[in-house]
């Protein structure tokens, strides 16, 4: 016999998918960012600037920029990846309470080891009606 999710629950659930996935989409491009921030060479640039500052205080001033606007790069895009990460952990947690589980951005009961069944929250047959 399959699963059928409750009829009751049926608003909640698709909503909450549809932000689970604006939230997948959001961390990808977070993570994105976060591994741009950290290739970025422009601390280089810094380190060749602290080399000339022995001289002048306008190159130790822009080496300091230089590597302010890196390690603000760095920080903010990792601010993102996390805060998109506990937006997506708190949902895992809700869908878990209703039994049910993602696997990328494919919804599954949490029983379905296999993950054979995908569930689609936006197919009428996946509700119980209220007369079952």
């Amino acid at each position: 016999m399959s699963q059928l999710l409750s009829a009751e629950d049926k608003f909640d659930i698709q909503q909450n998918f549809r932000r689970y996935m604006r939230l997948k989409d959001s961390h990808e491009l977070a993570n994105d960012t976060y591994k741009t921030a950290k290739a970025n060479r422009i601390w280089i640039a810094g380190i060749i600037l602290l080399l000339f500052a022995l001289s002048s205080e306008f190159f130790l001033g822009a080496a300091a920029g230089l590597f302010g606007v890196y390690f603000y790069n760095l920080v903010m895009s990792w601010l993102d990846v996390n805060s998109s990460d506990e937006s997506i952990e708190e949902l895992d947690r809700w869908f878990a309470t209703k039994r049910l589980k993602f696997e990328g951005r494919i919804l599954y009961f949490n029983n379905d080891e296999l993950l054979e069944n995908p569930l689609d929250p936006f197919n009428e047959a996946s509700f119980s009606t209220a007369e079952e």
